[in-house]
C-alpha cells in the first residue's frame, strides 16, 4: 500500500513538471519600424487625405499647406529682377560718343604727324594733338570701368533675386506632403482645414508588412543565438489560441537591462536579460502591441 501511494506521488509530480513545462523560450511584442511625419512649413492645411488603417504607397501625396503667400513673394520677386534688368546701361551707346570723339583725336595725331615730319607744322601741335589721345582714352575706360561696375553689381542683384526665389520654390515643395515610405497609417494628428506649424506631427505610418517581435533572453540563452538565426514565432490571441510563422533574429542587444515586468523569461530568476529582434512577415494577423513568443531551433 505504501508502494503504490508513492508510486502515485510520483506520477503527480512528474504531471504537474509536464504540464508547466513551458514550449516557448522567450516571449515579447509585436512592433513594426515607425515613421512620424511632421510639417515642414507653416500654415493652413488646405488638403489632407490621411486617413488611419489606409495603406499608402512610397512617394504618395497626401496633403498641402496653403503656398498662396510663397507665390505672391515669387512674383513680387520677378518684379524686381525685371527692374534691375532695365537698370543694366547699354555700354556700347553710353560710350558711342566718346568713342567717335577718340577716334577723331587719333585722324588728326596722324595728319599732324605727318605734318611735323614734312616740316609743314610745328610739334606742339602735335604734342597737343597727342594730348588729346590720352585724355579721351582715359575717359573711355573711365567710362567703361564705371558702366562695368554698374553692370556688375545689378548682376549680383539679379542672382540674389534668384537665389531668394529658389528659396521660396523649396519652401513650395515642402508644402506638399508625401508619404516618405510604403506602410500603413497607424495614427492621425491633425485635420484638414487646421493650421500647422513648421515641426507638428501630422500622421505616423508603419511598415506592418515586415513585422518583428522584441523578445529577451538571458545570458545563458544568449550564447546560442546569433544574427540570421531562424525561429519559430508563436502569436498569442488568448484562449489557447495561436499560429506560428517563420522568424530571423536580425538585432541582438549588446547591453543588458532589467527584465520588463510583461515578460516571461526561461529562466524566472534572471534579473538581467538582452533584448532581440525577430524579423516576420506578416500575413496580416499579426497587431503591433500583440504578445508572443519565441522557439528558438
Amino acid at each position: 500500500m505504501r508502494r503504490i501511494t508513492i508510486i502515485a506521488a510520483v506520477a503527480i509530480v512528474m504531471a504537474s513538471c509536464n504540464k508547466t513545462k513551458k514550449d516557448y523560450d522567450a516571449t515579447g511584442t509585436f512592433e513594426a519600424t515607425e515613421t512620424t511625419v511632421s510639417a515642414e512649413q507653416s500654415g493652413q492645411l488646405v488638403r489632407f487625405s490621411v486617413v488611419e488603417g489606409e495603406n499608402v504607397d512610397d512617394g504618395k501625396e497626401v496633403g498641402l499647406i496653403d503656398t498662396t503667400q510663397l507665390w505672391l513673394k515669387i512674383k513680387q520677386l520677378d518684379a524686381t529682377k525685371a527692374t534691375y534688368q532695365s537698370q543694366k546701361p547699354d555700354v556700347e551707346r553710353q560710350i558711342a560718343a566718346t568713342r567717335q570723339q577718340l577716334a577723331t583725336a587719333r585722324n588728326e595725331q596722324r595728319r599732324y604727324s605727318e605734318l611735323v615730319k614734312d616740316g609743314a607744322a610745328p610739334r606742339k601741335m602735335l604734342d597737343d594733338a597727342n594730348s588729346q589721345v590720352q585724355v579721351l582714352q582715359k575717359q573711355l575706360d573711365a567710362q567703361l570701368s564705371a558702366l562695368q561696375t554698374s553692370t556688375n553689381a545689378l548682376s549680383k542683384q539679379m542672382i540674389t533675386v534668384d537665389v531668394q526665389v529658389n528659396q521660396l520654390l523649396d519652401q513650395i515643395a515642402k508644402c506638399h506632403i508625401f508619404a516618405p515610405t510604403r506602410g500603413t497609417v497607424i495614427e492621425k494628428y491633425v485635420e484638414q482645414g487646421e493650421f500647422v506649424t513648421a515641426g507638428k506631427p501630422l500622421f505616423k505610418i508603419a511598415d506592418v508588412d515586415q513585422i518583428y517581435i522584441r523578445a529577451y533572453v538571458t545570458s545563458t540563452q544568449l550564447q546560442n543565438l546569433k544574427v540570421g538565426q531562424r525561429v519559430k514565432v508563436f502569436t498569442d490571441y488568448g484562449g489557447g489560441n495561436r499560429k506560428d510563422y517563420d522568424g530571423t533574429v536580425t538585432w541582438i542587444s549588446s547591453q543588458s537591462e532589467f527584465t520588463p515586468k510583461s515578460i516571461l523569461t526561461d529562466d524566472e530568476r534572471a534579473d538581467l536579460v538582452y533584448a532581440v529582434k525577430i524579423a516576420v512577415k506578416n500575413d496580416g494577423f499579426i497587431k503591433i502591441g500583440m504578445y508572443g513568443e519565441v522557439k528558438f531551433q
